[in-house]
């Protein structure tokens, strides 16, 4: 048995599947959710989505006083796999759309002349405590940026795989550990007064943000979704260099610090190329040796959008409306948010 006591601490549980889940992690023999139960939960709800997110953590950083071993746990794999199920079947039911890759890719480089998302709100009229909650709870993704997308490359060969490394070894900082991608993120909390500990802000992060991380997860740990991951990835860095641009100077206008500048400026510039890298040599190159993948990565596409459009709208019902985001409102640093 090894016990890594350095990870984050387990999360409060949501409802009866998260506490099963965790319970199990804790060793209280506490029994898993089964498929009735799974049905019975909202596919994009709280439960569900801390669950699933919980479950797969142990592939990550796991949590502390939890035993490594967990990460192969057969009963957990099969909990994890009804929970899965769940959430992708919704998803192919709500997300995909009848459209070919062209037309997918084509929607994703056209910038709207009047946009209306999170990054367009913020670059306008976004205060500071709410660019500190975007950050708090976009620290799930970004302190471990571009991992779930690494569990492609074995699955990967020639252009594709050439593509995909060459991206990867920019988002990890092109072999100096201070530019790594996360890490930057880490000095732009910093900047905002955030705690930049791995998983910090779990507890607050709301139920949109837990889904697109784990859609990320789901596609990468498995082989028969490469072809989606790769779609996933594909809408990532082609809508990226735009979003950050506006980001950037959102942070700016909030006299938020160099560093939290920093992160999104080092995206526009790298993820214009990226995007280039992305379309012809991973789409493509994947595409050449494995056609039949069509479909799946306009399927991670329309996942990725999809998931990213409720997160958005989420974000602002909240903002619009004077309140906080986040689950548990953050109480520290400068300019203080609403406390619900």
């Amino acid at each position: 048995m090894t016990i890594d006591q350095r990870g984050p601490a387990l999360p409060d549980a949501r409802g009866e599947l998260s506490a099963a889940v965790i319970g199990h992690l804790r060793g209280e023999g506490t029994p898993l959710p089964d498929a009735r139960a799974v049905d019975r939960a909202e596919p994009y709800g709280e439960d569900l989505q801390l669950a699933l997110y919980v479950c797969y953590e142990p592939h990550y950083r796991g949590f502390a006083g939890v035993d490594d071993g967990c990460e192969w746990d057969p009963a957990l794999l099969t909990a994890r796999a009804l929970l899965e199920g769940r959430f992708l079947t919704a998803l192919r039911r709500d997300a995909a759309r009848e459209h070919d890759l062209d037309d997918a890719l084509g929607e994703l480089l056209v910038e709207p002349v009047h946009g209306s998302g999170v990054s367009h709100y913020l670059q306008e009229e976004g205060r500071l405590w709410q660019l500190r909650e975007y950050a708090a709870q976009r620290s799930l993704y970004h302190l471990k940026e571009a991992d779930p997308h690494a569990w492609v490359l074995p699955r990967l060969w020639g252009r594709a795989k050439a593509g995909m490394a060459a991206v990867e070894f920019d988002e990890f900082g092109g072999g100096r550990a201070e530019r790594v991608h996360a890490r930057l993120f880490a000095d732009l909390m910093t900047d905002l007064g955030l705690d930049t500990a791995y998983g910090r802000y779990l507890d607050a992060a709301s139920a949109g943000m837990l889904a697109t991380v784990n859609l990320m997860s789901l596609l990468g740990l498995h082989r028969s979704l490469r072809g989606a991951l790769v779609g996933h990835f594909a809408t990532l860095e082609i809508t990226s260099s735009p979003g950050s641009r506006r980001m950037a100077l959102a942070l700016k206008r909030a006299g938020a610090g160099a560093a939290a500048e920093l992160f999104y400026t080092e995206h526009v510039e790298a993820d214009a190329v990226h995007e280039q890298v992305v379309r012809h040599e991973v789409i493509g190159g994947l595409l050449e040796e494995e056609p039949q993948l069509t479909a799946d990565v306009v399927f991670g596409i329309d996942a990725t959008v999809f998931l990213e459009d409720r997160f958005g709208e989420e974000l602002l019902g909240h903002w619009r409306a004077g309140r906080s985001s986040l689950r548990v409102p953050l109480d520290d640093g400068p300019e203080q948010g609403p406390k619900g």
